[in-house]
C-alpha cells in the first residue's frame, strides 16, 4: 500500500506505508510536508520502519534535521510503532520521546488511532 491520505476521527491524515523510502534527510521531510499538504492533512503519520536506525542515534542529527522541517512548516508529525529497542539503547533517545510527547507538534505513539485521539483532545501521552 502506497503512501496515502486519509481521514480518521473527522482529521485529515497523511498516512506514510511502512514500505516506502526512508526518511534521511530534510529534504524527505520536505516532499511528505508537500504530500500532505495537497491532501489537506493536518498530520503525517511515519511508521518507525521508515526510519533508518540511525534516525534514533540521536548525534547523528538525522532526527533533529528531519523532525525540525515539520516543525518549520508547522505540520504535526507522528513516528507510530515499537521504539522500544531503541529507547532502551539509549536514555537520550529517550528523554528526547518524552519530551516530544509533550509538546504539540511531535509524537511518539503506538499507531494512528492513538494521534487521532491526542488531536482531539484526549490523555497526554507523557504520563
Amino acid at each position: 500500500m502506497p503512501d496515502h491520505a486519509c481521514k480518521l476521527d473527522g482529521f485529515g491524515i497523511f498516512e506514510c506505508a511502512p514500505e516506502g523510502p526512508a526518511l534521511r534527510h530534510g529534504r524527505d521531510a520536505t516532499d511528505l510536508i508537500g504530500a500532505a499538504w495537497r491532501e489537506q492533512a493536518v498530520l503525517v503519520a511515519i511508521p518507525a520502519a521508515r526510519l533508518g536506525d540511525d534516525f534514533f542515534v540521536l548525534k547523528t542529527g538525522i532526527a533533529g534535521e528531519v523532525l525540525q522541517k515539520f516543525v518549520t512548516y508547522r505540520m504535526r508529525v507522528v513516528i507510530t510503532g515499537d521504539i522500544s529497542r531503541h529507547l532502551g539503547e539509549s536514555p537520550a533517545l529517550a528523554d528526547f520521546v518524552r519530551e516530544c510527547n509533550r509538546g504539540p507538534n511531535i509524537w511518539f505513539v503506538p499507531d494512528v488511532r492513538t494521534a487521532a485521539e491526542w488531536l482531539r483532545g484526549g490523555p497526554g501521552l507523557a504520563e
